[in-house]
């Protein structure tokens, strides 16, 4: 059974911070190329960073650039992604999701994407 578990969404004031985690099994997902995006409320989803499969070549979207930092852990068969966000702003309120694309490379389009996970809420106050 393929699950993408996202957890470490809150409730934070502008300038803190907070780590995402996803926990991703059933595949094996060291293979895959794994990604964070987002949904606000009346908005598209958008791509925020993904990373390869090896966790080389990050990549994020320009209005995270500086702040966020994407890293994943391929040590166990479980796989772990992180998302740690600094710096936040009002703007980076938002639904949460991970997701995975069978593939190497680092893939900014969500149809890519194989497997999300349920998303977590991150809500930064002003």
């Amino acid at each position: 059974q393929v699950q993408l578990v996202e957890s470490g969404g809150g409730l934070v004031q502008a300038g803190g911070s907070l780590r995402l985690s996803c926990a991703a099994s059933g595949r094996t997902f060291s293979s895959y190329a794994m990604g964070w995006f987002r949904q606000a409320a009346g908005k598209e989803r958008e791509f925020v960073a993904g990373i390869s499969w090896s966790g080389d070549s990050p990549y994020y979207a320009d209005s995270v650039k500086g702040r966020f930092t994407i890293s994943r852990d391929n040590a166990k068969k479980t796989v772990y992604l992180y998302l740690q966000m600094n710096s936040l702003k009002p703007e980076d309120t938002a639904v949460y999701y991970c997701a995975a694309a069978l593939g190497r490379n680092v893939y900014l389009q969500a149809h890519v994407y194989d497997y999300w996970g349920q998303g977590t809420q991150v809500t930064v106050s002003s």
